[in-house]
């Protein structure tokens, strides 16, 4: 089916994601299509993992099952590969894992969200160029007139208050024909070389390629084999078997060697490792380097998969221009180093989703949009710094000049890494979950950026919950750990459509939570606002202020 002509918003790539983003904005009640070039979804997978924060993510939005019925989770992960894990399993969360899931797998099961939402994927369709316009004057070239603010100003929404503009895509559909599509926004969530991207003139600056390393996905292996090559840095994965078109099945374990499923296996090859990218994988090629590393070649063979990957990093310059925004791969790309990739992009989308769903349905207030850049960029920029740090670590090891030194810095972050507060603060930020947005007001509360502790909830007349079981539905939660009995019918009025309010009567003790009387919880799991002000009239008051502030103006009855 071809692309529909005139939708809210056009989303570029059916990727990870691509698929949540499509799944939050329908969820806000935005009319959204997702166009894919490839006419077919993945099979392989670059990706292996979900780590923390995604899977809170999946448990906000009542998914977590559907993931943790596939996957295998595995308590610890790595930084730079040094023989010091690190201990998600400490970490503040009910999810201290890493879930070993395959991208193919994680796709499908997002493709199946989006669709139960009644978001078209349409595959095949191939970006070619975009104009847009700011509701005056058509644009008249590929990427021409691209604002900084999109003609915003609290008029672009549905109450017809202004022309809110629109974007018009050139699409190639199946069969070669060229298309148009409008939209009021367009995201690009289609990849390092983004189409939309270049189109839309955001510069990508960073570095190219320096090292590659080597993946394969084999059906034969000689298991005898592999301690052996773990022994000497080689990354062996054991994978549930590829996911088929219409595949239902929950079993999804993982098997290694000949029991049915694959085995990846993960290289660099310091005779190899400045091949680019680009040059093909053989098998003959693979064979020779796992020799050559670890004294055998592991009994390799029936690759389904082989491929090579490199370490350039870049960075978008701006997440936004204009009606057009970038998430995922196409704002940042980076050596996948502890496997962060997927679940930035992930977090994108879930920090995207909502604002542009507030934009379009006219109650955001000014800068919400806005703030997904300036949210979003500074974690790009520390996803992409610290993968450079770790591939500086894999790769001086393989230089003879820096072989000795560079094993001693190796040795001397590994024991470091044995310092609890050490370990917990690098597995935070591998993890995700130490993600916290810089408040607006210089007063905040210490807990507003924050995510929203899973505590445990008792509220009035109603069983007990978890705080991220108030969340699938995507809307603002008010917390009332105070009692006011007019909180409930102020924010129905004012707010029923956007907050979901909750007087709490018992909840889970905390220590940052002692003294608080009310917390607002944006859409995505982060804390919006909370105070500990005693005095009910100022708390209502600063109530009325974060409500506005975060949720819009209230309705009018």
């Amino acid at each position: 089916m071809d692309a529909d002509t005139d939708v809210d918003v056009i989303v570029v790539g059916a990727g990870p994601t691509g698929l949540m983003l499509g799944a939050e904005l329908a969820l806000g009640g935005v009319r959204v299509q997702i166009l894919e070039r490839r006419t077919e979804a993945q099979r392989h997978s670059r990706a292996l993992t979900l780590h923390p924060r995604s899977v809170e993510l999946m448990d906000q939005r009542g998914l977590v099952e559907r993931f943790l019925a596939h996957g295998r989770a595995v308590p610890g992960w790595h930084f730079a590969g040094l023989d010091t894990r690190l201990d998600f399993s400490a970490l503040d969360t009910r999810h201290g894992y890493t879930l070993f899931l395959t991208q193919a797998r994680t796709e499908q099961l997002l493709a199946e969200r989006a669709r139960a939402l009644d978001v078209p994927i349409r595959r095949g369709h191939e970006v070619v160029g975009l104009r847009q316009d700011d509701g005056r004057d058509r644009g008249s070239g590929i990427g021409s007139d691209i604002g900084e603010d999109g003609g915003r100003g609290g008029g672009d929404g549905r109450d017809g208050r202004t022309d809110p503009g629109r974007v018009e895509v050139d699409v190639r559909v199946p069969g070669g024909d060229l298309r148009t599509v409008r939209a009021r926004y367009v995201v690009g969530c289609d990849g390092g070389r983004s189409a939309v991207r270049r189109a839309a003139g955001i510069e990508f600056p960073g570095t190219d390629e320096t090292l590659t390393g080597a993946l394969g996905d084999f059906a034969v292996v000689d298991p005898a084999a592999l301690d052996r090559a773990r022994a000497q840095g080689v990354l062996i994965a054991p994978l549930e078997p590829e996911p088929e078109p219409g595949d239902e099945r929950t079993d999804g374990g993982p098997a290694e060697g000949r029991t049915g499923g694959l085995t990846r296996i993960v290289l660099v090859d310091p005779r190899r490792m400045r091949t680019p990218a680009a040059e093909p994988l053989t098998l003959e090629e693979f064979r020779t380097s796992l020799a050559g590393i670890c004294g055998t070649d592991c009994g390799v063979a029936q690759p389904r998969w082989l491929s090579r990957f490199g370490n350039a990093t870049r960075l978008a310059a701006r997440y936004r221009a204009g009606r057009v925004l970038l998430a995922g791969d196409a704002a940042h790309i980076h050596f996948p180093a502890a496997g962060q990739g997927l679940n930035t992009g992930l977090q994108d989308a879930m920090n995207l989703g909502w604002k542009l769903a507030g934009e379009i349905n006219g109650w955001a207030p000014p800068g919400l949009l806005d703030s997904y850049h300036a949210e979003r960029h500074p974690i790009g920029q520390a996803v992409t710094e610290n993968t450079e740090v770790q591939t500086l670590l894999m790769e001086l090891p393989l230089l003879p000049p820096y072989q000795r030194p560079a094993a001693a810095l190796r040795k001397l972050l590994t024991e470091l890494l044995g310092i609890e507060e050490v370990n917990r603060r690098l597995a935070g930020r591998i993890s995700a979950l130490d993600t916290a947005y810089p408040p607006t007001a210089a007063d905040a509360d210490p807990l507003v950026g924050r995510r929203m502790p899973d505590v445990a909830l008792t509220a009035a007349g109603s069983a007990a919950v978890r705080a991220h079981e108030l969340l699938p539905r995507g809307r603002f939660v008010l917390l009332d750990l105070a009692g006011d009995e007019q909180l409930r019918r102020t924010v129905t009025t004012g707010w029923g459509q956007r907050v979901t309010a909750l007087t709490v009567t018992r909840h889970g003790h905390r220590t940052d939570l002692d003294g608080v009387r009310e917390i607002l919880i944006r859409p995505d799991g982060h804390i919006a606002w909370a105070t500990r002000t005693p005095a009910l009239p100022a708390r209502r008051i600063e109530r009325h202020h974060a409500l506005t502030d975060w949720a819009g103006r209230p309705t009018r009855r």
